[in-house]
């Protein structure tokens, strides 16, 4: 089995979903219950090493054999709320949009088309005893996409500067019902100001993703490994969910030229990030 690497692997934010205990079934419920007494429990860097060293043997394993039974955990209210990881859902998720991330030669080198093409064959497999399945976490690399950010408001921002020893830390955490309400808002303002588009369809997707959740869940904007891409200036200085709502509340308005102007400021930020992707 190849040893894991302690080396922080960066650079993906996440949008993660924290349901209460009841809102799983037996005897999911009971191993959440006892998975979350636990002492000490991993971190989203463990879980992306995990993944990475799936990559090393010869042939690769492009998902984990087996799937994850880590979560992650949050007391909210006094209520312990989980976010399983399903680690091997997502991979085999991922998977379908990796042709668009890497170039080909890129591809082939670190999973061949024979993986890839058992990899789906699998899938599609395993889909068919499960077609209710949905992942509690979604991922994005190298950006956080602007309708994860209609989700939450700039005064649930929470940041920490970190030290030598921790990395800093960004993220929003707000109630599902608030997260709902606000898709619902924006949606209605979008669709009478806008053409149908990657925004308004970005927004409709990410709405009908929290609809699979309970009434009592918690939604967490992460930035992850995004931290080791920005600036402790940049960070300090983001507030992308006020630029979004800045934004969203112009068009209401009418007022184009304000909508423009926080459009704007989100297109730059966002920009110097993924202009990091293909730098040296």
């Amino acid at each position: 089995m190849p040893t894991v690497s302690s080396v922080i692997v960066p650079y993906a934010a996440y949008l993660r979903v924290y349901e209460p205990l009841a809102a799983f079934p037996e005897p999911e419920r009971g191993h959440w219950t006892r998975y979350a007494r636990r002492p000490e429990r991993p971190s989203y860097q463990d879980e992306l090493r995990r993944s990475l060293a799936g990559l090393l043997p010869t042939p690769p394993i492009a998902v984990p054999v087996h799937e994850s039974d880590d979560a992650f955990v949050l007391e909210v209210d006094g209520v312990v709320c989980v976010c399983p990881w399903r680690t091997r859902l997502r991979g085999w998720q991922a998977l379908a949009d990796l042709g668009e991330e890497l170039p080909k030669p890129v591809l082939e080198a670190v999973l061949p088309e024979v993986v890839r093409h058992q990899a789906a064959q699998d899938y599609e497999r395993w889909r068919e005893r499960n077609p209710d399945a949905r992942p509690w976490i979604r991922t994005a690399t190298w950006q956080v996409p602007l309708n994860w950010f209609v989700l939450v408001s700039d005064e649930e921002r929470e940041y920490d500067k970190g030290s030598a020893d921790l990395a800093p830390v960004l993220r929003y955490r707000t109630p599902m019902v608030q997260a709902r309400r606000r898709v619902a808002r924006a949606l209605r303002t979008l669709k009478d100001t806008m053409d149908e588009g990657p925004l308004v369809e970005g927004v409709v997707d990410v709405g009908r993703w929290l609809e699979e959740f309970h009434p009592r869940s918690l939604v967490e904007l992460d930035y992850g490994g995004l931290v080791h891409a920005l600036s402790a200036g940049a960070l300090e200085d983001d507030h992308s969910a006020a630029d979004v709502a800045e934004g969203i509340a112009a068009l209401r308005r009418g007022d184009g030229v304000a909508a423009g102007a926080a459009y704007g400021r989100l297109v730059e930020r966002w920009r110097s990030v993924r202009d990091l992707r293909s730098a040296n």
